[in-house]
């Protein structure tokens, strides 16, 4: 088990969110296979019997984490079973809400009709809002940010983006109109008698970083002021919605341009701070509008190599 960790460490998996129940998996087979040989049934009766409480998601999710020692270890042990992946159904997840340009448009003159109209409220939100849209940041990473984090003097201007999800930190570029936004933002928060409060970039009206909730339930208001509602079977909008929105258009992009998705879907893993390039190829199967543009850019490289 240590080198199926030490591997999946070094190809730049974050193993510590697994290998807990890794560790409990390889006890199980210490426990049930006795010597003899690891069978499949084993890897399905650990994710389905030892947590009955994690639901359809997790059994699925701890029989994937099976299968993939397994695989590991029929490289030197052929006489490994593998269970196919499909005999656990995976609960099916909803297609994500995509905000059109418009949509967008609407949201951010929704939030400058925030009331006080003359205090720093509807531009924190204003900007909050455009740099979601423009960066496919987590709302905990932009709520975070302190002003020591913004460098926009760079070439480029960028982001630090401080002990995020799995304790990552990276560096996130701006485009010189989202690091423009983000000067006047600053300035107007000195010239309201910000500057000399806590560290936090975005601030509350009360000069305190900005509630989860509070900010959450500003959102839906907003979404009622633009009348953005989600389409049966479909994710209900929300600030995390901002980063779907901006990863697929990304995807949308590069493949009406032609360019190489696979080389560079892993420096948008990066650039998203995805800790597994999964997280990102799921924008690839969960959003109709990526299928269309891959389908079509499949048909014009074929009509190319003449076989259409």
């Amino acid at each position: 088990m240590k080198a199926y960790l030490e591997l999946r460490e070094a190809l730049g998996v974050h193993v510590q969110q697994f290998k807990s129940r890794l560790e409990s998996f390889v006890q199980y087979l210490e426990q049930h296979a006795d010597g003899t040989q690891i069978r499949a049934r084993f890897a399905v009766d650990w994710a389905c019997n030892t947590s009955p409480g994690c639901g359809i998601p997790g059994r699925s999710a701890r029989l994937s984490i099976a299968r993939g020692f397994l695989i590991h270890l029929k490289a030197t042990y052929p006489q490994v079973e593998v269970p196919d992946n499909k005999l656990i159904a995976t609960k099916r997840r909803p297609t994500p809400y995509l905000f059109s340009d418009k949509e967008i448009k609407n949201l951010m003159a929704a939030a400058g009709q925030l009331s006080p109209r003359d205090s720093l409220r509807p531009h924190t939100h204003q900007t909050l809002l455009g740099l979601l849209a423009c960066t496919g940041l987590r709302s905990g990473e932009a709520v975070n940010l302190l002003v020591s984090d913004i460098h926009l003097d760079g070439s480029p201007a960028c982001l630090f983006i401080r002990n995020a999800k799995f304790h990552k930190s990276r560096w996130v570029p701006l485009h010189p109109t989202a690091a423009d936004q983000l000067s006047h933002y600053a300035k107007l928060r000195s010239d309201l008698n910000y500057a000399s409060l806590p560290d936090v970039f975005f601030i509350s009206e009360q000069g305190r970083q900005l509630d989860g909730r509070i900010l959450r339930r500003t959102f839906r208001r907003l979404l009622n002021l633009a009348r953005i509602y989600p389409r049966p079977d479909q994710r209900y909008p929300s600030l995390h919605s901002f980063r779907h929105t901006f990863a697929v258009e990304r995807l949308r992009r590069w493949y009406q341009a032609g360019a190489d998705t696979r080389t560079l879907l892993p420096h948008l893993s990066v650039y998203l701070g995805h800790v597994d390039p999964a997280e990102s190829y799921w924008y690839l199967t969960a959003t109709p509008e990526l299928m269309g543009a891959s389908a079509e850019l499949f048909q014009n490289y074929a009509q190319k190599r003449g076989g259409i």
